[in-house]
Protein backbone atom coordinates (compact mmCIF):
# COMPACT_ATOMS: atom_id res chain seq x y z
CA UNK A 1 0.00 0.00 0.00
CA UNK A 2 1.50 3.30 -1.09
CA UNK A 3 -1.15 5.89 -0.30
CA UNK A 4 -4.37 6.23 1.63
CA UNK A 5 -7.18 8.72 2.12
CA UNK A 6 -8.74 8.83 5.58
CA UNK A 7 -12.07 10.61 5.99
CA UNK A 8 -12.60 11.60 9.61
CA UNK A 9 -8.87 11.74 10.29
CA UNK A 10 -9.21 13.76 13.50
CA UNK A 11 -11.49 11.27 15.27
CA UNK A 12 -10.30 8.52 17.59
CA UNK A 13 -10.11 5.72 15.05
CA UNK A 14 -9.35 7.99 12.09
CA UNK A 15 -6.38 9.59 13.84
CA UNK A 16 -5.07 6.19 14.93
CA UNK A 17 -5.37 4.86 11.37
CA UNK A 18 -3.53 7.90 10.05
CA UNK A 19 -0.68 7.44 12.52
CA UNK A 20 -0.41 3.67 12.07
CA UNK A 21 -0.35 3.86 8.28
CA UNK A 22 2.11 6.75 8.28
CA UNK A 23 4.50 4.77 10.49
CA UNK A 24 4.65 2.05 7.85
CA UNK A 25 5.58 4.49 5.11
CA UNK A 26 2.13 4.96 3.61
CA UNK A 27 1.47 8.48 2.31
CA UNK A 28 -1.73 9.47 4.11
CA UNK A 29 -4.10 12.25 3.14
CA UNK A 30 -6.44 13.02 6.02
CA UNK A 31 -9.65 15.04 5.85
CA UNK A 32 -11.81 16.01 8.80
CA UNK A 33 -14.48 18.37 9.97
CA UNK A 34 -12.24 20.10 12.51
CA UNK A 35 -9.35 20.77 10.13
CA UNK A 36 -10.94 20.94 6.68
CA UNK A 37 -14.56 21.90 7.49
CA UNK A 38 -15.67 18.63 5.91
CA UNK A 39 -19.31 18.02 6.79
CA UNK A 40 -20.27 14.57 5.54
CA UNK A 41 -23.97 15.42 5.87
CA UNK A 42 -23.54 18.19 3.27
CA UNK A 43 -22.82 17.06 -0.29
CA UNK A 44 -21.45 20.46 -1.30
CA UNK A 45 -18.96 20.23 1.56
CA UNK A 46 -17.91 16.74 0.46
CA UNK A 47 -17.44 17.87 -3.14
CA UNK A 48 -15.39 20.89 -2.04
CA UNK A 49 -13.12 18.76 0.17
CA UNK A 50 -12.51 16.02 -2.39
CA UNK A 51 -12.33 18.05 -5.60
CA UNK A 52 -8.72 19.28 -5.02
CA UNK A 53 -7.50 15.67 -4.76
CA UNK A 54 -6.01 13.99 -7.80
CA UNK A 55 -4.53 10.65 -8.68
CA UNK A 56 -5.73 7.44 -7.09
CA UNK A 57 -5.54 5.83 -3.66
CA UNK A 58 -4.87 2.26 -2.59
CA UNK A 59 -7.16 2.75 0.42
CA UNK A 60 -10.04 5.12 1.07
CA UNK A 61 -11.30 4.68 4.60
CA UNK A 62 -14.39 6.48 5.94
CA UNK A 63 -13.93 6.64 9.70
CA UNK A 64 -16.74 9.07 10.48
CA UNK A 65 -19.82 8.39 12.58
CA UNK A 66 -21.54 9.04 15.89
CA UNK A 67 -23.60 7.11 18.37
CA UNK A 68 -25.12 10.19 19.99
CA UNK A 69 -26.10 13.25 17.92
CA UNK A 70 -27.38 16.54 19.35
CA UNK A 71 -27.82 14.89 22.73
CA UNK A 72 -30.12 12.15 21.42
CA UNK A 73 -28.98 8.94 23.10
CA UNK A 74 -29.60 5.45 21.67
CA UNK A 75 -33.22 4.51 22.29
CA UNK A 76 -33.96 1.85 24.90
CA UNK A 77 -37.57 1.64 23.76
CA UNK A 78 -39.47 2.44 20.59
CA UNK A 79 -41.36 4.94 22.78
CA UNK A 80 -38.20 7.05 22.77
CA UNK A 81 -37.95 7.15 18.97
CA UNK A 82 -38.09 10.57 17.31
CA UNK A 83 -38.08 11.54 13.67
CA UNK A 84 -35.19 13.96 14.16
CA UNK A 85 -32.95 11.46 15.92
CA UNK A 86 -33.50 8.88 13.22
CA UNK A 87 -32.94 11.37 10.38
CA UNK A 88 -29.74 12.63 12.04
CA UNK A 89 -28.41 9.09 12.37
CA UNK A 90 -29.14 8.29 8.73
CA UNK A 91 -27.59 11.55 7.55
CA UNK A 92 -24.32 10.98 9.40
CA UNK A 93 -23.92 7.20 9.49
CA UNK A 94 -25.36 6.18 6.12
CA UNK A 95 -25.86 9.10 3.74
CA UNK A 96 -22.49 10.66 4.58
CA UNK A 97 -20.30 7.65 3.72
CA UNK A 98 -22.47 6.98 0.66
CA UNK A 99 -21.88 10.48 -0.69
CA UNK A 100 -18.17 10.18 0.07
CA UNK A 101 -18.10 7.10 -2.14
CA UNK A 102 -20.05 8.91 -4.86
CA UNK A 103 -17.44 11.66 -5.04
CA UNK A 104 -14.44 9.38 -4.41
CA UNK A 105 -15.02 6.84 -7.18
CA UNK A 106 -12.74 8.86 -9.48
CA UNK A 107 -9.97 8.42 -6.87
CA UNK A 108 -10.12 4.63 -7.05
CA UNK A 109 -7.82 2.89 -9.56
CA UNK A 110 -9.23 0.78 -12.36
CA UNK A 111 -6.04 -1.19 -12.98
CA UNK A 112 -4.97 -2.48 -9.56
CA UNK A 113 -6.20 -3.59 -6.14
CA UNK A 114 -7.65 -0.95 -3.86
CA UNK A 115 -10.02 -0.90 -0.89
CA UNK A 116 -12.91 1.40 -0.03
CA UNK A 117 -13.94 0.76 3.59
CA UNK A 118 -16.54 2.40 5.80
CA UNK A 119 -16.83 1.97 9.56
CA UNK A 120 -19.99 0.10 10.41
CA UNK A 121 -20.98 -1.65 13.65
CA UNK A 122 -22.02 -5.13 14.68
CA UNK A 123 -25.26 -3.68 16.06
CA UNK A 124 -26.16 -2.88 12.44
CA UNK A 125 -26.50 -6.62 11.82
CA UNK A 126 -30.13 -7.72 11.57
CA UNK A 127 -29.26 -11.40 11.98
CA UNK A 128 -27.12 -10.75 15.07
CA UNK A 129 -29.67 -8.55 16.85
CA UNK A 130 -31.02 -10.34 19.91
CA UNK A 131 -31.41 -7.34 22.22
CA UNK A 132 -33.47 -4.78 20.27
CA UNK A 133 -33.31 -1.09 21.09
CA UNK A 134 -30.87 1.47 19.70
CA UNK A 135 -33.26 1.81 16.77
CA UNK A 136 -31.90 4.85 14.96
CA UNK A 137 -28.25 3.86 15.15
CA UNK A 138 -28.89 0.21 14.29
CA UNK A 139 -31.02 0.98 11.26
CA UNK A 140 -28.62 3.64 9.97
CA UNK A 141 -25.72 1.18 10.13
CA UNK A 142 -27.85 -1.55 8.51
CA UNK A 143 -28.60 0.90 5.70
CA UNK A 144 -24.89 1.67 5.36
CA UNK A 145 -24.17 -2.04 5.04
CA UNK A 146 -26.69 -2.29 2.21
CA UNK A 147 -25.12 0.70 0.49
CA UNK A 148 -21.64 -0.82 0.64
CA UNK A 149 -22.94 -4.15 -0.63
CA UNK A 150 -24.80 -2.57 -3.54
CA UNK A 151 -21.92 -0.25 -4.40
CA UNK A 152 -19.54 -3.21 -4.49
CA UNK A 153 -21.65 -4.79 -7.23
CA UNK A 154 -21.55 -1.64 -9.35
CA UNK A 155 -17.85 -1.04 -8.74
CA UNK A 156 -17.17 -4.63 -9.72
CA UNK A 157 -18.18 -3.76 -13.27
CA UNK A 158 -15.89 -0.74 -13.68
CA UNK A 159 -13.18 -1.28 -11.04
CA UNK A 160 -12.65 -5.01 -11.09
CA UNK A 161 -9.92 -5.09 -8.45
CA UNK A 162 -11.53 -2.67 -6.00
CA UNK A 163 -12.84 -4.14 -2.74
CA UNK A 164 -15.74 -2.29 -1.10
CA UNK A 165 -16.56 -3.34 2.47
CA UNK A 166 -18.19 -2.38 5.76
CA UNK A 167 -15.96 -2.96 8.80
CA UNK A 168 -16.75 -3.35 12.51
CA UNK A 169 -13.80 -2.16 14.63
CA UNK A 170 -14.91 -3.81 17.86
CA UNK A 171 -15.51 -1.76 20.99
CA UNK A 172 -12.95 1.03 20.97
CA UNK A 173 -12.19 3.31 23.91
CA UNK A 174 -12.96 6.72 22.40
CA UNK A 175 -15.20 9.67 23.24
CA UNK A 176 -17.65 8.02 20.82
CA UNK A 177 -18.21 5.09 23.21
CA UNK A 178 -17.24 6.34 26.66
CA UNK A 179 -20.84 6.57 27.91
CA UNK A 180 -21.74 3.11 26.65
CA UNK A 181 -18.75 0.82 27.17
CA UNK A 182 -19.78 -0.20 30.69
CA UNK A 183 -18.31 -3.61 31.50
CA UNK A 184 -17.63 -4.48 27.87
CA UNK A 185 -13.93 -4.92 27.06
CA UNK A 186 -12.62 -2.09 24.90
CA UNK A 187 -9.34 -1.63 23.06
CA UNK A 188 -7.43 1.62 22.57
CA UNK A 189 -7.71 3.30 19.15
CA UNK A 190 -4.12 2.34 18.28
CA UNK A 191 -4.92 -1.36 18.67
CA UNK A 192 -8.19 -1.02 16.77
CA UNK A 193 -6.35 0.71 13.93
CA UNK A 194 -3.80 -2.10 13.67
CA UNK A 195 -6.61 -4.66 13.63
CA UNK A 196 -8.45 -2.83 10.86
CA UNK A 197 -5.31 -2.42 8.78
CA UNK A 198 -4.65 -6.15 9.08
CA UNK A 199 -8.16 -6.88 7.84
CA UNK A 200 -7.81 -4.44 4.94
CA UNK A 201 -4.54 -6.06 3.91
CA UNK A 202 -6.03 -9.55 4.03
CA UNK A 203 -9.08 -8.81 1.88
CA UNK A 204 -9.37 -10.25 -1.60
CA UNK A 205 -11.63 -9.29 -4.48
CA UNK A 206 -13.89 -12.18 -3.48
CA UNK A 207 -14.60 -10.31 -0.22
CA UNK A 208 -16.01 -7.21 -1.88
CA UNK A 209 -19.47 -6.30 -0.70
CA UNK A 210 -18.88 -7.98 2.65
CA UNK A 211 -19.33 -6.98 6.29
CA UNK A 212 -16.37 -7.97 8.48
CA UNK A 213 -15.28 -7.55 12.09
CA UNK A 214 -11.88 -6.53 13.42
CA UNK A 215 -10.68 -10.12 13.17
CA UNK A 216 -11.68 -10.41 9.53
CA UNK A 217 -14.65 -12.63 10.35
CA UNK A 218 -17.82 -12.21 8.33
CA UNK A 219 -20.77 -10.72 10.23
CA UNK A 220 -24.32 -11.77 9.32
CA UNK A 221 -26.43 -9.17 7.58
Amino acid sequence: MENALIIGASGGIGAALTEALSQTGVAVTGLSRSTHQLDVTDEASIAAALSPLSGTYDLIFVATGALEIEGARPERSIKNLTRQAMMDQFALNCVGPSLILKHAIRLLPRDRRAVFAALSARVGSIGDNSLGGWYSYRTAKAALNQMMHGAAIELGRSHKQVICVALHPGTVATSFTEKYVGRHPAVPPSEAAQNLISVVQSLSVDDTGGFFDWQGKSIPW
